[in-house]
C-alpha cells in the first residue's frame, strides 16, 4: 500500500504501509484517486503541523481532502457498492459523546482525523479505509477530481450556515484561496445579494469576481478602520455588511472585519492564523456583533455541498489548477506554498 509519509519540516518520502482490513460490518476501503493540496498541509510541510507536530519517530501519512472508488466492503454496506466514485469525509467521530449527540460531531474530543499527529493516518495512500456513512456517492457528472473539492466546499458551507447567510445579505469576504472563493459561491447559492472579496492578490480577486463574487475589493497599507471605511464607500455599503466571513486569520483582516459590520452583524472565523491576536473587542461589544468560531463541518454540511454541485448551483471544476503525480507530491505542496494556483491536485498511487 504505497504511502506519502512525513517526518517533520521538509521531509516527506513514499513508503509502504499496510493494506487495511476490514473490521466492522460498515468499512469501505477506497482506491484513493485525487487528494487535494491545503494550507493546513503546507504548516505541515514548513513547520512539522498547526497545533500538534510530527514525531520523527513517528512518521504521519499526510493527506484529507481525497475522492477515489470503492474497492472493497464490509458486510453491512448497504449504500455503496464496488465501483462506486465517492468524495471522503475524512475525520470519524466517536457518535456517543455530548457534542456527537447534539449534532455537532466536528467537536468530538474522540474524532479520528485523517493526517492527525500522533497516530491518524491520511488520505495520500493507495487503499485508505473508513465508515460507509463517511463516504458520499458523487453524481454520475461529477468526475473524481471534482469530487475532491467537496470537503472545501464543505467547510464553505459549514461557514455559511454559521452566519446564517439569507437572501438579500450583503456578506464580506476576507480571503480568496479556495475556502474563500466556495464561501462567495455558497454565499451565492443560499441568496447573498452583494457578495464582497477582499484580498491583496490582484489574480486571484480577479477570478473570485469571476466565479461567484459581486464586488472585490484590494487593500493598501492602511488600517483597519481606514480599510473597513474604504470597503463600506466602495460599495455602498451605508452602515456596514450583514455578514463577514474570515477565511485568511490575519490580524488586519479580522480587525477590518468587525469595523466593516453594521451593527448586529455576524462575524464568522474561519481562517487560521496566530494564535493569540489583538482586535477591537470594544467595538465588537458596542456593535453587539455575533462572532463564531468556525472548525471543519459538521451534520449536513456534505450533504448540502453535494445538493449544491448535483443542482449545478456550485461548481467548482474552475478551481482545479493543476496534477502532480504521487511520487511528485512535494511539487504540489511548494507550488500551493508559493501561491500558485487555487487548488493543486495530487494522483493517487498507480501501481
Amino acid at each position: 500500500n504505497p504511502s506519502l509519509f512525513l517526518s517533520g519540516p521538509g521531509n516527506a518520502w513514499v513508503g509502504e504501509s499496510p493494506y487495511p482490513s476490514i473490521t466492522e460490518g460498515h468499512d469501505v476501503i477506497i482506491r484513493i484517486a485525487y487528494v487535494g493540496v491545503c494550507g493546513s498541509d503546507i504548516s505541515f510541510w514548513t513547520k512539522g503541523g498547526i497545533s500538534a507536530k510530527v514525531d520523527a519517530s513517528r512518521p504521519l501519512i499526510m493527506g484529507h481532502e481525497a475522492s477515489g472508488t470503492i474497492h472493497e466492503i464490509g458486510s453491512a454496506v448497504s449504500s455503496l457498492k464496488v465501483g462506486d466514485k465517492v468524495a471522503i469525509e475524512p475525520g470519524v467521530p466517536c457518535r456517543r459523546c455530548l457534542p456527537c449527540k447534539a449534532g455537532r460531531y466536528n467537536l468530538c474530543p474522540k474524532m479520528v482525523f485523517a493526517a492527525s499527529p500522533p497516530f491518524s493516518h491520511g488520505t495520500l495512500v493507495k487503499y485508505f479505509k473508513i465508515a460507509e456513512d463517511f463516504c458520499y456517492k458523487l453524481p454520475s457528472f461529477v468526475s473524481l477530481e471534482e469530487g475532491v473539492l467537496v470537503e472545501p466546499l464543505a467547510v464553505a458551507v459549514h461557514v455559511c450556515r454559521l452566519a446564517d447567510i439569507r437572501l438579500g445579505q450583503d456578506v464580506i469576504i476576507f480571503g480568496s484561496g479556495t475556502i474563500g472563493i466556495l464561501c462567495a459561491a455558497v454565499s451565492k447559492a443560499l441568496g447573498a445579494q452583494q457578495i464582497i472579496s477582499v484580498d491583496v492578490n490582484a489574480g486571484r480577486l480577479e477570478f473570485a469576481r469571476k466565479f461567484a463574487a459581486t464586488g472585490t475589493f484590494q487593500p493598501e497599507n492602511d488600517s483597519s478602520e481606514t480599510i473597513a471605511g474604504k470597503i463600506r464607500e466602495a460599495h455602498n455599503l451605508g452602515g456596514g455588511a450583514d455578514a463577514v466571513l474570515e477565511a485568511t486569520g490575519v490580524e488586519v483582516c479580522i480587525s477590518t472585519g468587525i469595523h466593516v459590520l453594521k451593527k448586529g452583524g455576524t462575524f464568522i472565523q474561519a481562517g487560521l492564523g496566530k494564535s493569540s491576536i489583538q482586535f477591537p473587542i470594544t467595538t465588537l461589544s458596542e456593535k453587539e456583533i455575533t462572532m463564531k468560531g468556525c472548525f471543519r463541518y459538521s451534520a449536513g454540511d456534505y450533504e448540502l455541498a453535494l445538493h449544491l454541485l448535483e443542482s449545478k448551483r456550485v461548481s467548482v471544476k474552475e478551481l482545479i489548477s493543476s496534477f502532480v503525480d504521487f511520487e511528485h507530491t512535494t511539487d504540489a505542496w511548494e507550488r500551493t506554498r508559493k501561491g500558485e494556483g487555487i487548488k493543486n491536485l495530487i494522483r493517487g498511487p498507480q501501481n
